[in-house]
């Protein structure tokens, strides 16, 4: 085994894995000063419902060690810890990526780096784009009847509406926010996307504030029906910018840099607490998991110096990195109804299992070829299995891997002073996890298993079609027969039983068609023709909404999916 990486992997742009048994530590600092009542004790004997609701919140390059929870001294972040005594605090989470699109690429999709569509920054080009074939956890659910919203910062181009990259196309119903990752860098933009349309703001307003709102009336409006809420806020990204200055840290003997992200730091947890306040006063806070998280390690951009706060905890670098300090981020999850409340997990997640977890927990089958896994079982305390590995990559740049306590990290050729052939570096974590002992020249056979498992981790994607799609040719018009041709892909790994599909139209339509019954096998298809005939007559060029539905049963639970089809209806030829 030599010290270089393989160049194979690196032009194929990916590679990685994981595991392990490491867990961090951290001091629990004294709470104070919450926004929302104490969640009831005794409450750990209820359960989600069926189809519980899910909240999502994304910071943006906060670190493992900025909360208090973790450890963190200077900055106050009562609320956060709060949610952790509460809930459950993960030691041993990790983000898809050391940098924000393919960090949320691997969020949204169940994937990591390795295969998901994208897969790194922009760095100065073109936004990154995700394809039609992408089924995003929002995507999932909304199929299964779920009202579902993001605001804040989506990351992916282009930046333009009715285009399958848009978070209206990728499985969102409501989007208010940044479409772009660079426009994602204004505080105060002078517009904002409110779906398909630019909203001009004439840089008068904090967006992370507008984020807020938004937020907190999308729980007050959908409190009665099952709903996702992606909450990708901006904070405490650079540039350090809060509207009422550094407040509590503005005497501090910091650069003004410092004090600013202090002050976000605090800001984004005063949000956190909203967010929950929202679903006390709405009545649905017993019937909804809050998971928090961040996007990849801090950032010293700007004039921020993370190592003023120890922001990284006692891991190795920050954000852009693929040692600890750059992927190893906080994640609390919380809810009145989980079973372990005021607990610690010290079990290996990734934020690539946020997908099959949602899926699991609201009785859905899970998408196969993923290579995140549900960790239901961490939230419930039933166990878990965990990962054999887990792996992150930045193409052309650097690969990284974990296998239980060991962790590998290899540069591409010039990359972070690497000499012509790379550099190959492994890591004890159960001994070393402030990644400072390079074993690779000592333990060879274990050096060279996780260099060809990095190599093996990058390939196209792997998932089969999955949920409902509709096809039809040439435009429909009024009095005119049309076919729909509606197809179910079974992309589970278990087969769906007593599969119906139905066509719902708008009244006074004609339909004609349907399957009955019919047994679908994992990596199946089913497909039904349908012929629609609207009214003789209509209102010039109006769009009505035919609704395709499946009904099936998968491992003893009947699922519903559905799927609004938009259509233009135009007049007769003739007339």
């Amino acid at each position: 085994m030599t010290n270089s990486p393989s160049r194979r992997a690196f032009l194929a742009g990916t590679g990685g894995v994981l595991t392990s048994a490491m867990t961090g530590t951290a001091a629990t600092s004294t709470m104070s000063g919450t926004a929302w009542a104490s969640a009831a004790r005794g409450a750990s004997s209820l359960s989600l419902p069926a189809k519980p609701n899910f909240v999502i919140i994304l910071a943006d390059d906060l670190g493992w060690g900025e909360i208090g929870c973790y450890g963190q001294k200077m900055i106050k972040t009562p609320h956060l810890n709060r949610l952790a005594a509460e809930g459950l605090r993960f030691t041993s989470a990790y983000s898809g990526a050391p940098l924000c699109a393919p960090s949320r690429a691997a969020l949204l999709t169940g994937l990591h780096t390795g295969h998901t569509t994208v897969r790194e920054n922009p760095e100065g080009g073109e936004q990154h784009d995700m394809s039609v074939d992408d089924l995003t956890f929002a995507g999932l659910l909304q199929m299964a009847g779920y009202r579902t919203a993001l605001f804040g910062k989506w990351g992916f181009g282009p930046e333009r509406p009715d285009q399958p990259s848009h978070p209206n196309s990728r499985g969102f119903d409501e989007f208010f926010g940044f479409i772009d990752h660079q426009h994602a860098h204004q505080y105060y933009p002078s517009y904002l996307w409110h779906n398909g349309q630019k909203v001009s703001l004439g840089r008068k307003y904090y967006a992370p504030d507008l984020f807020l709102k938004r937020a907190k009336d999308f729980i007050k409006r959908n409190a009665d029906e099952p709903f996702l809420l992606y909450f990708p806020t901006i904070l405490p990204h650079s540039p350090s910018v809060v509207p009422d200055g550094a407040g509590q840290y503005e005497n501090k003997p910091w650069t003004r840099a410092n004090r600013l992200h202090a002050a976000q730091v605090t800001r984004l947890d005063s949000h956190v607490a909203q967010i929950v306040q929202a679903l006390k006063d709405a009545g649905v806070s017993d019937s909804t998991l809050v998971l928090f998280i961040s996007d990849n390690g801090p950032h010293r951009e700007k004039g921020v110096t993370p190592w003023l706060f120890n922001s990284n905890g006692p891991y190795r670098a920050d954000k852009r990195d693929l040692y600890e300090g750059g992927i190893r981020t906080p994640m609390i999850a919380w809810s009145p109804a989980l079973s372990r409340q005021g607990e610690v997990a010290d079990e290996q997640v990734a934020s690539w299992d946020i997908m099959p977890t949602l899926a699991d927990l609201a009785g859905l089958p899970v998408p196969d070829n993923l290579d995140g896994i549900s960790f239901k079982g961490v939230l419930d305390g039933s166990g878990y299995e965990g990962h054999d590995l887990l792996f992150w990559n930045r193409p052309r740049k650097a690969q990284a891997i974990r296998r239980g306590r060991w962790k590998a990290v290899r540069f591409a050729p010039h990359i972070a002073g690497a000499g012509s052939d790379g550099r190959f570096e492994l890591y004890d974590l159960d001994n070393d996890r402030g990644e400072t002992h390079n074993l690779a020249k000592i333990e060879t056979g274990i050096a060279a298993e996780l260099d060809e498992l990095m190599n093996q981790s990058v390939g196209p994607d792997p998932r089969s079609p999955y949920g409902l799609r509709v096809a039809s040719s040439g435009p429909v018009r009024y009095g005119e027969p049309h076919e729909f041709v509606v197809t179910l892909h079974n992309g589970s790994a278990q087969p769906w039983d007593g599969v119906r599909l139905r066509l719902e139209v708008p009244s006074g339509w004609r339909v004609e068609g349907g399957a009955e019954r019919q047994l679908l096998e994992p990596g199946g298809a089913l497909r039904a023709a349908f012929t629609v005939t609207p009214p003789a007559a209509g209102g010039r060029g109006r769009t009505q909404r035919l609704v395709p539905r499946a009904r099936f049963a998968a491992q003893g639970r009947t699922v519903s999916f559905q799927k609004l089809r938009p259509v233009k209806v135009h007049q007769r030829a003739d007339v």
